[in-house]
């Protein structure tokens, strides 16, 4: 029987996304490949509450943000009207999208990919991304560099990862174990939640984990060709203890 791999309500309740993800490291990366022309039409895939997708349209860019999960997209449109920008919001399935226009530049950010489990999503994604890029344009995305150590070491106990307090009010503490399965690539990453000092939930957050070499073939076998593979934002050249994979394709 094959496991059910997913990602928990709470890791996508998006006032606690918002008070735990407040780097935005990767903005200035994807600032520099923006096309020069601010007419041109900018797709971002699995975009949440718009951490990348609010900025960009702040700076004048032609963005459309697509998500699955609806709550995170209720708190992208209410940032956006908080902003007076006119951002068009869509919820749907990578896998299965279906737009009646192109884009210039389509990027997929925050490892997002990672929850793609099966290769035959990943590659129905890819397969959606290419369908709606215009000839020439540019497809980014980024994802970790798996490290075995790091994982294994995972599975010795708990250990506290974040802190913070959501716009909410609510005082929200994180603790994380994890289980690597070899077979399946899949890093099964329990996050352990207390709420106001009391324990709430255990959430998992399932990532597929994808090899440089493995990555690479799937890039190119799905029709893209690889302008640039870096091992970080600052567009470092990838190298084995490199933390990111960031592509960038054509």
């Amino acid at each position: 029987m094959k496991e059910k791999y997913t990602v928990g309500e709470l890791i996508y309740d998006a006032n606690i996304y918002d008070a735990m993800n407040t780097d935005i490291n990767d903005l200035d990366f994807y600032r520099r490949w923006m096309p020069k022309n601010k007419d041109a039409r900018i797709l971002e895939l699995c975009c949440g509450s718009g951490r990348l997708t609010i900025p960009l349209a702040k700076e004048g860019y032609d963005i459309t943000g697509v998500d699955f999960t609806a709550s995170m997209l209720e708190k992208a449109r209410e940032k956006a009207s908080a902003e007076a920008l006119e951002i068009e919001f869509i919820e749907a399935d990578i896998r299965k999208l279906d737009l009646p226009e192109k884009f210039d530049l389509i990027f997929i950010p925050f490892n997002s990919i990672h929850h793609l489990y099966e290769n035959e999503d990943l590659f129905q994604a890819f397969a959606k991304v290419k369908a709606h890029l215009n000839e020439g344009g540019t497809f980014i995305f980024d994802c970790f560099n798996p490290d075995i150590q790091f994982m294994v070491a995972g599975q010795k106990g708990l250990k506290p990862v974040a802190q913070f307090t959501t716009e909410d009010g609510r005082d929200v503490t994180v603790q994380e174990r994890m289980h690597y399965g070899n077979q399946t690539q899949i890093n099964r990453i329990e996050w352990h939640y207390f709420i106001n000092g009391e324990f709430d939930s255990i959430q998992n957050l399932d990532m597929r984990m994808f090899y440089p070499q493995e990555l690479n073939a799937y890039v190119k076998v799905s029709g893209f060709t690889i302008l640039g593979k870096f091992g970080s934002f600052e567009e470092e050249v990838f190298q084995d203890k490199s933390d990111k994979q960031v592509f960038v394709c054509q």
